[in-house]
């Protein structure tokens, strides 16, 4: 942690320190390659620890890496601990907020595993509130870490002052006037219901539960609620006056059926997209349906889906179209003007773009990294593989179609070698995509993409989400992930964003590209990616261990020539952006001499465009 996050988070902390009131009680725990904590217990809000922690908070100095484990788990050791210890604690309400900047590096790094020991560490004791400062911290794993632990996360943005951004945070957190609060109904009178049992209810906040009433059972309707608040048990019980609800119905009942409808129909989709985010395969695939099928029943904008407004236009001819940003966006009011536009309102709807795009293939030809070109042959299972040794500044040709004029291209940039001995890296830092008989150019770089960059045409940033439409392509943007590029009866290819992060070898923003369908693109598509959109034979035989006697050398017959190529590990980051999938695939030597036609310096053009 440097520079601008380490000001942060000592802001954040000095902010948190000087909410707290003289009966609460404190210790801070700091996480980098090893794990310290500042007094080993908790201590009392009194004015000189205060002092002495606000102190602590100025010089302390965090590098190296991030133990991100360890730390969570001391800090839920000195809250169980005290809870032990500390009678004068019964009353009051434990909370644990871890604030980082990074991705866990030392230790334990499995995600999976850090969540399953924090969350059987706290067992369900305490609510986890995470921090996360910067654009690059894994926000999707904090807020999955926060929701299993009653809690939920924050982004805090490096280019926007901490303490504004943590206006009345802990006073909220750290003041819950009940906690373990259920909402109870008489058996078979209410389905269909949302969350009814929540671990703190603050002041100023309110709990909304909704769901459908069993018919002939408004008589018998109650809700009982039970909760714990300073140390005593809490019980009510609310019952409804039935001939008020009959005359309220007769007297407004078309306009509260419709609100009070939507109302369960709003809570519910949120729901679902809270679980959404746990989920992984046809679990997530399903709740994802469930969610996508009612916000669009019910027409909400959800993260799920859009609304286009017709009839409005800039004088760039773009109309507005109403967008629901995940949760770790920014607020509107730190975005300034943002830019969310589908382009020429005449053209067709989106849905096979769409269907395309969630509808990812299993295997997938592209290039990323340093930049390792990843193969896959129509018709053949395994995966071919090769790098391209270039110098900064080279651009290179991907995909060029003849007989349409569509092509991609990308620009090298070069990253510093960590030690004398390595070679410096080289990545794709710009690429362009054009269609000239649309006049159609994108650029896109790890900073912007920019839409008919030529002619002056709008630009997007990464934290924007947006679809963009012209003539017969589209892009989405999917914000500080991916864009997708689909084009009416061509292909469909995805760029993705690989942002640097505390720790990581890289040290340069970079783009991977993939080709998600091609099976539209003419047979004389050609580019170091191109060539590959159609079957090819190649057989590969006696395989055998190779110089490195850890890997499998073998013999590649593949257009007329005979290779020595060697089995390799790749990823491939078209489904996940961040962490990437493994790729076993056969590496063809020399710049892919032999597997691509001619040699790797006829695909060097003059410029993206």
């Amino acid at each position: 942690m440097e520079g601008q996050k380490v000001k942060q988070t000592k802001e954040a902390l000095l902010k948190i320190l000087g909410d707290m009131r003289p009966g609460d009680y404190f210790d801070l725990v700091l996480f980098g390659s090893e794990v310290q904590s500042w007094r080993d217990s908790l201590v009392q809000a009194s004015p000189a620890n205060l002092r002495a922690a606000q102190d602590f908070v100025r010089h302390f100095f965090l590098a190296g890496a991030t133990n991100l484990n360890g730390g969570l788990l001391r800090g839920i050791e000195i809250l169980n601990q005290a809870h032990g210890s500390l009678p004068e604690l019964s009353k009051h309400a434990a909370v644990l907020i871890m604030l980082t900047d990074g991705e866990p590096t030392e230790g334990v790094t499995d995600r999976s595993q850090i969540l399953k020991n924090v969350h059987n560490a706290i067992r369900g004791r305490f609510p986890l509130y995470n921090l996360g400062f910067g654009d690059n911290v894994d926000l999707n794993f904090l807020e999955i870490m926060s929701m299993e632990n009653n809690g939920r996360a924050q982004r805090i943005y490096e280019d926007h002052d901490a303490t504004q951004q943590l206006q009345g945070f802990y006073d909220q957190v750290a003041s819950p006037l009940l906690v373990d609060v259920e909402l109870l109904y008489p058996q078979d009178t209410v389905s269909a219901l949302t969350q009814h049992r929540h671990k703190q209810y603050y002041e100023g906040s309110e709990i909304m539960v909704a769901g459908r009433i069993a018919d002939h059972k408004l008589g018998s309707f109650k809700a009982d609620v039970l909760a714990r608040g300073e140390g005593q048990e809490f019980k009510t019980t609310c019952l409804v006056d039935e001939e008020e609800m009959k005359k309220l119905l007769q007297e407004r009942g078309h306009m509260l059926e419709n609100h009070v409808e939507r109302l369960w129909a709003y809570l519910t989709i949120q729901e679902l997209l809270a679980k959404r985010m746990k989920f992984q395969g046809k679990e997530k695939a399903e709740v994802t349906a469930k969610a996508l099928q009612m916000s669009l029943a019910y027409q909400f904008v959800t993260p799920l889906t859009s609304m286009t407004i017709r009839g409005m236009a800039d004088e760039d001819g773009l109309e507005p179209i109403i967008d629901k940003p995940p949760e770790d966006s920014l607020p509107l009011e730190m975005l300034g003007n943002r830019k969310m536009f589908r382009l020429s309102a005449l053209q067709p709807s989106l849905t096979r773009s769409s269907s395309n795009i969630q509808q990812l293939p299993n295997q997938v030809t592209g290039v990323d990294t340093d930049p390792h070109f990843l193969i896959h042959v129509p018709q053949k299972e395994d995966t071919l593989c090769f790098n391209i040794n270039e110098e900064p500044g080279v651009v290179l040709s991907l995909v060029q179609d003849p007989d349409t004029g569509f092509s991609v291209n990308g620009q090298l940039v070069g990253d510093k070698a960590s030690s004398p001995a390595q070679q410096e890296g080289m990545y794709f830092g710009r690429l362009g995509i054009a269609n000239p008989a649309t006049g159609f150019q994108l650029e896109v770089t790890p900073q912007n993409i920019t839409l008919n960059p030529g002619s002056g045409g709008p630009m997007f940033s990464w934290r924007d989400q947006a679809s963009l439409r012209q003539h017969k392509v589209v892009v989405t943007i999917n914000r500080r992930r991916n864009l997708v590029v689909s084009v009416e009866d061509g292909g469909t290819f995805e760029v993705v964003l690989h942002r640097v992060w505390k720790g990581s070898s890289v040290h340069q923003d970079f783009l991977g590209f993939y080709v998600l369908d091609s099976h539209r693109m003419s047979a004389r598509t050609h580019g170091l990616l191109g060539q590959f959109f159609h079957p090819f034979d190649y057989k590969v035989s006696d395989p055998h261990p190779g110089s490195d006697p850890t890997k499998t050398d073998a013999t590649m017959v593949v257009k007329s020539h005979q290779l020595t190529v060697t089995r390799g590990l790749q990823k491939d980051y078209s489904k996940d952006p961040r962490h990437g999938a493994e790729v076993t695939c056969w590496f063809v030597h020399n710049n892919g001499a032999g597997l691509i036609d001619g040699v790797y310096t006829d695909y060097i053009v003059p410029d993206i465009f």
